[in-house]
């Protein structure tokens, strides 16, 4: 069974900086598409920022030249580096992962709050 783990969220003052962590464990074969979704309370999930196994990277709008997604294939995970962090950004983030054989995956969350 893969399972993925989030971790490094966190309370952050405004214009703070966070990185999250996602790791997957079990019997992991090859691991696709990756990214990052958020969903603060009332509002939907939505995307924050992707990433293929090639490398190619897509960003939110409202995240572009402040968050940095990247992945480690070697270490079956994946990494968002959060800079200049707003009120705005204070969500429950979820990594989500396409695994050969095993079809999408989503982690359990871990709370972000951007506050003064």
């Amino acid at each position: 069974q893969v399972q993925l783990v989030e971790s490094g969220g966190g309370l952050v003052q405004p214009g703070g900086s966070l990185r999250l962590s996602c790791a997957a464990s079990g019997t992991v074969f090859i691991i696709y598409d990756m990214g990052w979704y958020r969903q603060a309370p009332g509002r939907q999930r939505e995307l924050v920022a992707a990433i293929t196994r090639g490398g190619i990277t897509n960003y939110a709008d409202s995240v572009k030249g402040r968050f940095t997604i990247s992945r480690d294939d070697a270490k079956n995970t994946l990494y968002l580096q959060m800079n200049s962090l707003k009120p705005e950004d204070t969500a429950v983030y979820y990594c989500n992962a396409d695994i050969q054989y095993t079809g999408s995956r989503w982690g359990q969350g871990t709370q972000v709050t951007v506050s003064s």
